[in-house]
């Protein structure tokens, strides 16, 4: 989940990023990306020239920068990165050790962070309303469904909700991103809880997750290069075991990129120690028992995504709102680029100037505001199991939104003629607005309809 920060950070010369066949702007499953990249002299001197406009502890998130720096493709579906190995959990609710449960969550928190793109790039900041929705067919024949929506634009906050019916396995939370100038680095501070539920394990609560700080080092001299500090913590209150993973970046002098450490906790006391490298192998040395590997990236599989094509796709979602930026950066056209992001940006300033006329409020589709301060989708998973999936496509495919005249899509897309039931990709769902209770109800559509900043 990258915030601005690495955008001022990203050393540009854009090279056209390795794609999965469905996944813009990332690069293959199995290939290992750098952490660096080359910084050509034009955008180096594009880059120097706005880094000297900055003063040390500045937020950068209302800096407008260029889009050499930029990963083609949102925030939206960068979270869904970190969520790319639910299968590790798959089954393990049925173990009756709750500290063995909690390893393998732990496990799969881990294994989130060695998918990333080429280099120190930033996703593009998802506009008011955006949303981004796709769906995952796993090798057991089970499925995965993932939405994804902005749900505030100052301060910028990104909601999301994963859940596989099958499997009884449910994550949401939201991400907070907060940016600042750190004269040679420039970091985000990763606010924001993730929550997992084992549907059929309810004495274990929900398991919650804090995310590290993410640093991009090397700005102005040195090596530049994406680093992940600071620590996070993994938990669950209603067995009491925890673990506060280490993210450690490497000293001036010595130490290692990308290494981690932390020890696992339970009533009894420390169970085990984890070690390793985050984009490599970590290992778990139990206190009573022997060291194993619990990931290893070079023998890691993903599943892909399984996105609607573009032409399919409503107006505000992910991909189709900035296709025309992507085409762009991919062709290394940097002034079409910049045109098209400005059009999207003017947009967000117009819609947020009118609801302000109009004394508007703005209402999410996909997600509600509860317990205070946490995000969650205006869902609720059936008792049924059978009506499960049903439930789930209807909540996120369902929903449709009408584009309102002067949308971006319209000045900022070009994408192909709709293609035939037979190459799309996701099953068409039905285009009619649900009002049930496991879709949004009509006036948080008819919200979406009239805008999309804030």
């Amino acid at each position: 989940m990258m915030g601005v920060f690495s955008a001022v950070a990203a050393r540009a010369g854009i090279k056209d990023p390795t794609t999965q066949p469905n996944d813009p702007g990332t690069q293959e499953e199995n290939e290992e990306a750098s952490d660096e990249e080359v910084l050509d002299e034009e955008p180096k001197h594009m880059l120097l020239a706005l880094i000297s406009q900055l003063r040390v502890g500045m937020d950068l998130h209302k800096v407008t920068l260029p889009t050499f720096v930029l990963e083609p493709r949102s925030m939206l579906e960068r979270i869904t990165d970190f969520l790319s190995h639910p299968d590790l959990i798959f089954g393990v609710s049925q173990q009756e050790d709750p500290t063995e449960r909690f390893i393998q969550v732990l496990r799969y928190y881990l294994a989130g962070w060695h998918i990333k793109p080429k280099g120190v790039k930033k996703p593009y900041n998802p506009i008011l309303g955006e949303f981004f929705r796709c769906r995952y067919e796993y090798p057991d024949g089970s499925q995965g469904f993932y939405i994804a929506e902005q749900v505030s634009h100052h301060p910028p906050i990104s909601a999301f909700y994963y859940v596989s019916p099958t499997n009884q396995i449910e994550i949401w939370g939201d991400l907070r991103p907060k940016s600042k100038f750190l004269g040679n680095s420039a970091a985000t501070i990763m606010e924001g809880v993730s929550h997992l539920r084992f549907v059929d394990r309810e004495e274990d609560g929900h398991y919650q997750i804090t995310m590290p700080n993410m640093y991009a080092r090397g700005i102005l001299f040195g090596k530049m290069i994406l680093e992940l500090g600071d620590e996070s913590r993994v938990q669950t209150a209603a067995n009491d075991i925890y673990c506060d993973v280490e993210f450690k970046t490497k000293g001036f002098f010595g130490g290692d990129y990308n290494a981690i450490g932390g020890r696992v906790r339970d009533q009894t006391g420390i169970v085990g120690e984890i070690s390793g490298k985050w984009n490599e192998v970590m290992e778990l040395k139990r206190t009573k028992g022997k060291t194993e590997t619990i990931f290893d990236a070079s023998k890691a599989t993903v599943t892909q995504k399984i996105v609607q094509p573009e032409q399919d796709q409503d107006w505000n979602e992910s991909r189709r709102l900035w296709s025309k930026v992507t085409r762009a950066i991919k062709k290394k056209d940097l002034d079409a680029a910049t045109l098209a992001k400005t059009a999207i940006e003017d947009f967000q300033r117009d819609r947020a100037r009118l609801r302000e006329e109009k004394e508007e409020k703005w209402e999410p589709v996909f997600f509600e505001l509860r317990d205070e301060d946490e995000w969650k989708p205006k869902f609720t998973l059936p008792e049924d199991k059978q009506e499960r999936i049903k439930a789930v496509e209807k909540f996120i495919f369902d929903y449709h939104s009408t584009p309102p005249p002067d949308n971006p899509t319209d000045q900022a897309s070009s994408a192909p003629p709709p293609t035939s039931p037979t190459q799309t990709h996701c099953p068409k769902p039905d285009r009619r607005s649900s009002t049930t209770a496991s879709s949004p109800p009509p006036a948080a559509a008819k919200n979406l309809d009239q805008s999309a900043s804030g």
